[in-house]
């Protein structure tokens, strides 16, 4: 048997990470017919068609799902084995695409920031960030995002990076003339509260929310009139009524005019913001600056106090879970 071509390598980790022939080649600035051709030497490589048509999209077979992870990995270390002693990262040639996972909240909150970041250090790179219907951290471990961005905790699985970005709370919103503002004193009780009307934001429809364990232990209770699954309808539809709407405080800092924000009358545990990723990307120089350069815009971040006084560096993550 003659020795396989490892160059094939880089082409199925492309393969398998974007499930799609052009979005594959577009990742290796190759031809479809080029990338067509190499998922055909694939297929007669390890016997399995890898990837077989399911409508207008391509699914990967069982054979494919397992190898995932196991390709991505290898990838990434003859990438490193391959790099020049002592090189560096160029930043400003750096040619690259990163999938980032983030909540909609997160990405209106903060995209903007982080891709103005990217685009003056890194022209080259592309900012890809993937939609996070839930905690799965499956799409991490088998390659298909690079960072995984919220409120992660116990999803975490036992061997992924955990570093923590900052810390954010929940405020009311009102809109603006709202009678429970009309005193002018900023703040209003717990009795006065619960006794408008709300608006949750739930992606799985839940009308409860952080704070009706506070109101119960005051004998209390809120009456939810309407649930939405972002913030930014929340705030619309707080704009428009009497409805009192709860939101992260960053999310609201990126928010302009017609709107009030006043401090909760019960306490809410904060909210710990942090990335995640696998360890596969511990030592890659670029993931290490893309990891760098989140920390340090949420450390300087306006909105939301930052999760430590003194943040890790880095290339270092605040908890390795082993």
């Amino acid at each position: 048997m003659s020795a396989p071509d490892l160059n094939l390598l880089t082409a199925l980790d492309a393969l398998l990470a974007e499930g799609s022939v052009a979005r594959a080649a577009a990742r290796l600035n190759l031809s479809e017919s080029a990338m067509s051709r190499t998922l055909a030497r694939l297929r007669e490589a390890t016997g399995d068609e890898l990837l077989v048509r399911a409508g207008r999209a391509m699914v990967p077979t069982p054979h494919a799902l397992a190898l995932r992870e196991r390709v991505s990995g290898l990838a990434q270390e003859a990438r490193a084995v391959l790099q020049p002693a002592g090189a560096r990262l160029d930043i400003a040639t750096l040619q690259r695409r990163f999938t980032l996972r983030a909540n909609d909240g997160f990405i209106e909150a903060f995209a903007p920031r982080l891709a103005a970041r990217a685009a003056a250090e890194a022209p080259g790179l592309q900012l890809r960030f993937a939609p996070k219907p839930d905690k799965d951290t499956r799409p991490l471990r088998e390659g298909l995002i690079d960072l995984d961005i919220g409120v992660l905790g116990e999803h975490a699985g036992p061997e992924l990076r955990v570093q923590a970005l900052y810390r954010d709370r929940f405020v009311a919103v009102v809109r603006d003339g709202h009678a429970l503002l009309a005193d002018g004193r900023g703040s209003v009780d717990a009795a006065r509260y619960a006794a408008c009307g709300h608006v949750v934001t739930s992606r799985r429809g839940r009308p409860g929310g952080p704070v009706d364990e506070g109101l119960a232990a005051l004998g209390l209770s809120r009456r939810v009139a309407v649930i939405v699954p972002s913030f930014r309808a929340a705030l619309a539809i707080a704009a428009e009524s009497d409805l009192v709407a709860l939101v992260p405080a960053s999310y609201f800092a990126a928010r302009q005019g017609g709107l009030q924000t006043f401090e909760l009358p019960v306490e809410t545990a904060p909210i710990t913001i942090s990335q995640m990723w696998h360890p596969r990307f511990e030592r890659d120089p670029a993931h290490q600056w893309l990891r760098g350069l989140m920390l340090e815009l949420f450390r300087n971040a306006g909105a939301a106090a930052p999760a430590t006084a003194r943040a890790p560096a880095p290339a270092a993550p605040d908890r390795h879970r082993r």
